[in-house]
């Protein structure tokens, strides 16, 4: 089943310095393994091709039904020195909604 993480979750995004900061929350507690299982680094990154130039590190935040991901070098040097529409990431959250993931699970 093919769908878009805006399905299983809702999300919030923001900047430290050049770094993306994404975090997505299940919208129920039961999509959590789902997120966990499917939602990896690697497939953030190539998500955001083009847009991060740098690494993405993941963070389990499991007592909150959630993860949370470093878009590291992706805001153009960060908001007081970014020529970008959104030097501070806030748009990060409704593009990562938008990523589809493939998955074996029925939901």
């Amino acid at each position: 089943m093919k769908l878009q993480l805006l399905q299983l979750c809702h999300a919030r995004s923001g900047d430290k310095g050049d770094t993306g900061n994404v975090g997505i929350i299940a919208l129920k507690p039961e999509y959590y393994p789902i997120l966990k299982k499917y939602v990896t680094a690697e497939r953030v990154k190539k998500h955001f091709e083009g847009i991060c130039l740098g690494k993405v590190e993941r963070f389990e935040l499991p007592y909150l039904n959630a993860l949370n991901f470093l878009l590291h070098n992706s805001l153009g040097g960060g908001g007081t020195v970014s020529l970008k529409n959104d030097a501070q990431g806030k748009t990060l959250s409704s593009a990562m909604l938008r990523m589809e993931i493939e998955i074996e699970e029925t939901v």
